[in-house]
């Protein structure tokens, strides 16, 4: 069956990185765009950033631009999200998610029907 495992989250000063990651497994990884969500304490999941299955194209929601850097290794089965200057606000759990194949675009959650279980980003003044 479809799984989604993301790993990387923690703890991290504001200013310092993380990098997420998420494996695919049980079904076809390169023929599928993907794309990173996030949710806060009390809000909705919201998107961060997004990349097709070729990785030649990378999508990002304003506030992560020039900070966040979307990424796949199709042979790893895995996609990346490497966060740099990390704010207290990007403080959530960070999920990922496999595109369906009929989507048209990549930044609201329906546009996708496997998520992972999510991992912990906290951000510290």
């Amino acid at each position: 069956q479809v799984q989604l495992v993301e790993s990387g989250g923690g703890l991290a000063q504001a200013g310092n990185s993380l990098r997420l990651s998420c494996a695919g497994s049980g079904y076809t990884f390169s023929i599928y765009a993907m794309g990173w969500f996030r949710q806060a304490p009390g809000k909705e999941r919201e998107f961060v950033a997004a990349i097709t299955r070729d990785g030649g194209r990378m999508y990002y929601a304003d506030f992560v631009k020039g900070r966040f850097t979307v990424s796949r290794d199709n042979a790893k089965n895995t996609v990346y999200l490497q966060m740099n200057s990390l704010k207290p606000e990007d403080t959530a759990v960070y999920y990922c998610a496999r595109a369906r194949r009929s989507s048209g675009g990549l930044k609201t959650p329906f546009e996708y029907d496997y998520w992972g279980q999510g991992t912990q980003v906290t951000v510290s003044s």
